[in-house]
Order: C-alpha cells, then sequence, then structure tokens
C-alpha cells in the first residue's frame, strides 16, 4: 500500500535480525555501472550475508557491467546498447551469469524476481524499466530524478493502484523523507532542498556563462557522473529535485524551497505548521541513503562516519541566487506551469548538456536552450499534461528535437 505521500509507510517488513530471516533481500539494480550502483556495491560488500542480486543493467559499456556481475554474483546481466552486447559476453566467459542486450533486455532486468529495485539509470532512459517496475507493484529506490520529472502523475497514480513502493535514493530526498516519518502532507509549512552552490557558488554571472568542462566538471563536494554533475554546477539539479519532490510528498510548488548550504551537510528540512523545523542532515556520501533505502525500514552500517558538528565548527545557508543560475528558474517556472513543461525541460536539458560536454556550446547557452526550446513548444502548443509514460515519451522527443534543430 502507498501512502497519501505516495511513499513507502513504515510498517512495511524486513526483520531488523538478518539471522530471523533465511530469505536474502534480492537486488536489481539499473545503472550498475554508475556512481551509484559503484556505491550500491560497496554497501552490499560491508554487509555480507544480507543482499543478493538477481539482476545488473547498464547503458553501454558491457565490459565494465561484465566486471560488476562477477563481483556482485548477479543473475542477469543486460546492457542497453546491442553494440556492446560482445564486450558483455566476453567479459562474462566463464562466469554462469545469464546476458542480454537491447531495451527490452533492461525491463526484463527491472522485471527480475527481486526485493528491491534500484532505479539509477541516469536521464530520461530510466523511465521505462522503472515504470515498468512500478506497475508490477515492485518497492523501487528512486535515484534516477527523471522518471517522475518527465511522467510524475501518471508515475505515482500507477503506484497507488500497483501497491507499488517508492523510496527516493536521492540524498535530499532520503534526508526529506527520514524528517517526515509518518506525518501527512498537510502538516508540512516548507520543505526545503539544500543546494552545494557547486563550483561556480561565489562566481559572478558572467564567468559561470564562460565556464569551462573542466571547471564545471569540478564538483566541491560530490563524486558523481557527468550529467548529474554539469546539472549540479548550474542548479538545474536542484529545480530537477523540486519537480521530483512535489510528486513525491504530494505539495504544491508554493510549499518547496531550495536554499544554497556549501557544506552539504544538512540535506534536506521541513517546517511544520507548528512552527518546529526538522533537518535530514549527514556526510555528503550517497552510501547514506543508498544504505537506508537497501536495507528499509531497518538500519545498516554503510560506511560512513555521522557528521562531526563541533569540527565543522558552523553551518551557512544563502538564497539561491537565480540571476547567476538561470537553469533553476526555468525548473520553477516549469514546476508552476506543470502539464508537460517539466518533461520538455528535462529532454532540452539532456540535450544542451550533452552538447556542452562535447564543446559545442558554452556553459551559459545551457539555459539558454532550454528556455528557447520550452518557449518554442508552448507557443506551438506541444506542453499538455502527459496522461501516461507513453504520452510523456512523445513529449520528451519532441522537446529533444527541438531542442537539436535550435542547436543546428
Amino acid at each position: 500500500m502507498v501512502s497519501r505521500s505516495g511513499l513507502a509507510p513504515a510498517e512495511r517488513p524486513l526483520s531488523s535480525d538478518p539471522r530471523a530471516d533465511a530469505r536474502l533481500r534480492r537486488l536489481a539494480i539499473l545503472g550498475a555501472t554508475g556512481s551509484i550502483g559503484r556505491s550500491c556495491a560497496q554497501v552490499i560488500a560491508a554487509s555480507p550475508g544480507r543482499f543478493a542480486v538477481a539482476s545488473v543493467a547498464a547503458g553501454r559499456d558491457g565490459a565494465a557491467l561484465a566486471r560488476c556481475a562477477i563481483e556482485l554474483g548477479a543473475d542477469f546481466a543486460a546492457v542497453a546498447d546491442p553494440a556492446s552486447y560482445s564486450d558483455l559476453k566476453a567479459g562474462l566467459a566463464g562466469a554462469r551469469i545469464e546476458a542480454a542486450a537491447g531495451p527490452e533486455a533492461i525491463r526484463e532486468a527491472a522485471l527480475r524476481e527481486a526485493d528491491l529495485v534500484i532505479s539509477a539509470i541516469v536521464g530520461a532512459a530510466g523511465l521505462e524499466p522503472t515504470f515498468a517496475a512500478v506497475a508490477a507493484g515492485r518497492t523501487v529506490a528512486l535515484a534516477n530524478k527523471e522518471t517522475l520529472v518527465c511522467a510524475g502523475a501518471a508515475v505515482m497514480q500507477t503506484a497507488q493502484c500497483a501497491g507499488a513502493m517508492l523510496l527516493p535514493m536521492d540524498s535530499e530526498h532520503n534526508a526529506l523523507f527520514q524528517a517526515i516519518g509518518g506525518r501527512e502532507p498537510d502538516t508540512i509549512e516548507m520543505m526545503t532542498i539544500t543546494a552545494s552552490g557547486g563550483p561556480f557558488r561565489e562566481w559572478s554571472a558572467e564567468r559561470i556563462a564562460a565556464a569551462t568542462r573542466e571547471e564545471a566538471l569540478a564538483h566541491p563536494n560530490w563524486v558523481m557522473g557527468p550529467k548529474v554533475t554539469i546539472d549540479s554546477a548550474g542548479l538545474m539539479n536542484k529545480g530537477l529535485e523540486l519537480i521530483e519532490a512535489h510528486f513525491l510528498f504530494g505539495l504544491p510548488p508554493e510549499r518547496l524551497d531550495v536554499v544554497v548550504h556549501p557544506q552539504s551537510i544538512v540535506h534536506g528540512l521541513i517546517a511544520f505548521v507548528d512552527g518546529s523545523l526538522i533537518a535530514g542532515m549527514a556526510t555528503p556520501d550517497m552510501r547514506t541513503p543508498i544504505a537506508h533505502c537497501l536495507a528499509y525500514p531497518d538500519r545498516i552500517a554503510s560506511g560512513v562516519l555521522p557528521p562531526d558538528l563541533a569540527a565543522l565548527g558552523r553551518l551557512t545557508f544563502e538564497r539561491a541566487d537565480l540571476q547567476r543560475f538561470p537553469a533553476l528558474g526555468l525548473a520553477i517556472e516549469a514546476l508552476r506551469a506543470g502539464g508537460g513543461a517539466p518533461t520538455a525541460l528535462n529532454a532540452a536539458n539532456e540535450i544542451a548538456v550533452a552538447a556542452f560536454l562535447d564543446r559545442r556550446i558554452g556553459f551559459g547557452d545551457i539555459a539558454r536552450l532550454v528556455g528557447r526550446t520550452i518557449s518554442a513548444m508552448r507557443a506551438a502548443g506541444e506542453l499538455a499534461a502527459p496522461e501516461d509514460v507513453a504520452r510523456a515519451l512523445a513529449i520528451h522527443h519532441i522537446a529533444g528535437e527541438r531542442t537539436k534543430r535550435l542547436l543546428a
């Protein structure tokens, strides 16, 4: 059963004593070769005898996926790119692990018999397999922002009907999930996501616009994949997280906020109607929210120490500057507009970030390109609310093609 917030009710069972349950918790890891997948492997290794891996999936690095599958003892490995299948098979030579390639193989990995599906495929590519797991009534640990950004209403409605649980694995949403407990959304005055400010927190707008690829990838606090790191540098990731929080927790846009917190110790704050403020705090290390999701509702060691507040001395907060970080402003506008605007925002941003990473455009062009795409689609009447995942993917495709034409 899904609670009103769309999240897992706290009473779902997992024995606090692993010896009392002889059956291991089986995992399906989508995005196993990325930063989230690698951190999952570390948490799993730190709790021997507690987890088994039913399947692993990745986009195009067949050789890395093979190594991951062998390390985790997976039953099945799937790579999305058929051209990478030969590398996957070669890497699995001698191992008794099934292998397959293509979109249907990723879907099969998501639907293998597992107690928890970890959705960590970057971008809209993670939407269809994640939705398949939700529709099958699975428990899904969500580290893919785009699933809810692109098709939040359809995903949450399907989760409600199928009895699926969604556990937020992003550090911010996981902190908010822990802080909200079993309280209802109408008891919340304001929910706030924190941003580190990235590498450009103190830069001028002109300097940010002219930033190089190397400068944008030099995040001061987190080690992430290139796409997520670029989103973080421009604060687009915080906009996507606001949209995700809107669907996860059932709060309207006016009760969602972002503040810049350079120490990255407080990941989320909830102000309740009685004046209480609860903060979710942790050392900036993805193993903490991963461990919380893997063992939920129990606790296991993540290998991460809690923050030493006395050693830190102070924690600081400041308002996000939408003039210097226009991508965040675009995301907030898309959240308020609703309909297909978040879907188009995500698609345009994926194309723009890829173009920046390929050195085809400047950093300041990312937000400009996204804004032009959304404006063009609004003028053409192409931003109606997607009633299902198929329509969300259609809007995503239209937005991507428009962005490519603008690039050309």
